[in-house]
């Protein structure tokens, strides 16, 4: 008798009216919606919730074919899914990984559905069939599908920063990375992902103490390197940095540019580690996080300088969730405990720290959430309860960092809303949200 079968196109499926209930309506008996979906945290979720209504309301079977892989900045995270035409789950690959899975598919749900329901019962419209036809299989014993745990959040999170990075950096080309390493959370975190995309061989991480770096961080960059045993080498630059102030020096002669001289060590960093990529062939990850390029807190030439940037679209409060996450995953601290622990700081500056220029993270990155990845506009934000001052100025640093954001590198997109990809404003804009 065969069976007819409706093919769909990503985001058909997600309309409620759209391809499969016309297709369902005409007899498709089975329908096969092939995907490029791109990847966001938790979408997986929604996703399968959709589609278990889409496959009760067409009273069809459905095969939810998802790509795997990374592309610039976007991710495709697989774990295709089929339901039948009841709306339970039948298989499911996992995330992040090519999988092949063989399903036996049930059409009794469909017949059972279209009786019990007049809605679902063949329309006499007529819809293009194409028959394709070929000998009757034997008849096999049931197979037992896989249906993939879920992963963990987190574990989700970490695991597509991986695939984003490995997939950008091979399919590019790069065979290894470098890193500039401080001892700081974002950099060791950085160091991590890229272990695990390329393999501990492949990654390369320098340390470039300043006057202004402290013992424990250049201690914890060292035992960050030995755990993850990556290539590690130091060289310091207070050598480019001392020729840099004698050489501006009659330029800023009756001038105290402090925030001039921080850049610019920044900017001596970034040429340290471009000038190894030229000559080794190996690409620069940035080590910025969401948090700092939504605000400005990065040196535009400097700790920006690179060809990824693979926490562009993580807060800082996911940074420390993921080093946690790495933590307990291996069961021991790959990741020091006072890379952890410690207040985070720049070091540019005598004992600075970054709650001196910013608001603690954990009254900053929710007032970010709500205005860049929820469109809230500063007057919302303030009525849910936020701090006003805290609120404008932070909405101010947004807007006017877009000029740098511009400037910054591609990341992997883990949200609804990243920079670049998704949030693009005018630099020149007298809008005030």
């Amino acid at each position: 008798a065969g069976v007819k079968v409706g093919i769909s196109v990503c985001e058909d499926i997600w309309s409620p009216s759209g391809p499969l209930m016309v297709q369902g309506a005409g007899g498709a008996e089975l329908s096969i919606n092939i995907n490029a979906s791109p990847y966001h945290h938790g979408k997986s979720v929604d996703r399968e919730q959709m589609l278990a209504t889409r496959a009760r309301d067409a009273h069809s079977a459905l095969v939810y074919v998802n790509q795997v892989g990374g592309q610039d900045e976007l991710l495709f995270d697989g774990a295709s899914v089929v339901f039948d035409a009841e709306g339970h789950l039948l298989a499911r690959a996992a995330q992040f990984v090519d999988e092949l899975l063989i399903v036996d598919v049930p059409m009794a749900p469909v017949y059972r559905q279209r009786l019990l329901d007049p809605r679902g019962r063949v329309s006499q419209r007529s819809l293009p069939v194409v028959v394709v036809s070929g000998p009757a299989a034997d008849q096999s014993p049931p197979i037992d599908s896989l249906i993939a745990e879920p992963m963990e959040p987190v574990a989700e999170l970490y695991e597509a920063l991986v695939v984003g990075t490995r997939d950008y950096c091979v399919k590019n080309g790069f065979g290894d990375v470098v890193i500039g390493l401080s001892g700081g959370i974002d950099s060791t975190l950085v160091a991590c992902v890229a272990v695990d995309a390329l393999g501990s061989d492949h990654v390369h991480g320098v340390s470039m103490p300043s006057r202004y770096s402290s013992e424990h961080s250049r201690t914890d960059a060292e035992s960050l390197a030995e755990n993850l045993r990556i290539d590690y080498r130091t060289i310091a630059i207070e050598l480019a940095f001392s020729a840099y102030l004698e050489m501006l020096a009659p330029s800023f002669e009756d001038r105290q540019p402090a925030l001039t001289y921080e850049n610019l060590q920044s900017r001596c960093r970034g040429q340290v580690l471009m000038a190894l990529s030229n000559e080794f062939g190996w690409m620069v990850l940035t080590t910025g996080n969401k948090s700092e390029m939504a605000v400005g807190y990065f040196t535009i030439y400097g700790d920006s300088v690179g060809g990824y940037a693979v926490l562009k679209d993580v807060f800082k409060l996911d940074v420390y969730k993921l080093c946690r996450f790495v933590n307990e995953r291996d069961g021991r601290e790959t990741i020091p405990e006072g890379v952890i622990t410690k207040p985070p700081s720049a070091e540019l500056r005598p004992d600075q720290r970054d709650d001196q220029s910013l608001p603690p993270y954990d009254v900053l990155d929710p007032i970010l959430d709500l205005y860049v990845e929820q469109d809230r506009t500063a007057a919302e934000i303030i009525e849910l309860g936020h701090d006003a001052d805290t609120v404008r100025r932070v909405t101010r640093l947004v807007d006017i960092a877009e000029y740098k954001r511009r400037q910054s590198p591609p990341g992997v997109r883990v949200s609804t809303k990243a920079f670049g990809k998704d949030r693009r404003m005018p630099i020149t804009s007298g809008y005030r949200g």
